[in-house]
């Protein structure tokens, strides 16, 4: 995942620089120098559980790619519930200096999540799309060749900050909002029913910006596409 300042992108290492020029979506937005210089910088962030397996998987798979792509250099950071409990942060401040001034990219593995409400506590994930709004989710999808099946070869694009997306906010821990917003998008509340029994209630709030601006990043990177065809698809419950 491409750690830009306005959105979530990914790096195409099957493409040649020719035919990445041509899917703008596949490249950060800010022009990356160090890949000018024939380098890419990585930033690892293992993080909980099986992330520390799967990370360092991840760089053998993309140190064994060789030329394909620029050297790739590794930058190891911090995060996580494990992190949080040692030191009282999950996301630290230093993780997020060096996404924004040194990597080009970054692997996230995994965040354990606690079982009860830990009180200081949020995810990671959340927080880095918040501090680097990283709005778009986008997920090439190809399937495996088949002479019985249909060929599948599509890229999903989803919103990532909005709906029931938990953000903090500093205004309340159980009210969270996002930089572009006045209003909030998440509100929870524990009422009490007219039977005696507590009702948990959870308000969402979806805005023209995020809209607007996923939906055209879709069809940004439909232009790109053989068919050239974006299909809108709506989740109903979360």
């Amino acid at each position: 995942m491409v750690a830009g300042p306005n959105r979530s992108t990914r790096l195409d290492f099957s493409r040649k620089p020719h035919e990445a020029a041509r899917a703008p979506y596949m490249l950060p937005i800010r022009r990356l120098s160090s890949v000018s210089r024939n380098v890419l910088r990585v930033g690892l962030i293992p993080a909980d559980g099986i992330g520390r397996e799967v990370i360092p998987a991840a760089r053998l798979a993309i140190e064994a790619v060789g030329s394909s792509i620029p050297k790739p250099e590794f930058i190891d950071l911090d995060a996580g519930f494990e992190y949080f409990q040692k030191h009282g942060k999950a996301l630290p401040d230093a993780t997020l200096q060096k996404l924004k001034n040194e990597c080009d990219c970054a692997l996230f593995g995994a965040v354990s999540s606690p079982s009860t409400k830990v009180a200081g506590y949020s995810s990671p994930i959340v927080a880095l799309r918040k501090a680097m709004d990283l709005y778009a989710n986008i997920r090439p999808v190809v399937g495996v060749s088949s002479s019985n099946k249909p060929k599948v070869d599509l890229v999903v694009v989803r919103e990532n900050t909005e709906c029931l997306v938990r953000v903090p906010s500093p205004l309340h821990e159980d009210i969270y909002i996002l930089p572009h917003q006045k209003q909030y998008v998440k509100q929870e509340k524990l009422e009490t029913g007219q039977d005696g029994k507590q009702v948990a209630k959870a308000t969402r709030v979806i805005t023209e910006h995020a809209s607007r601006r996923i939906g055209q990043m879709a069809f940004k990177i439909a232009e790109e596409r053989p068919r050239k065809v974006p299909q809108y698809v709506s989740r109903k419950r979360t």
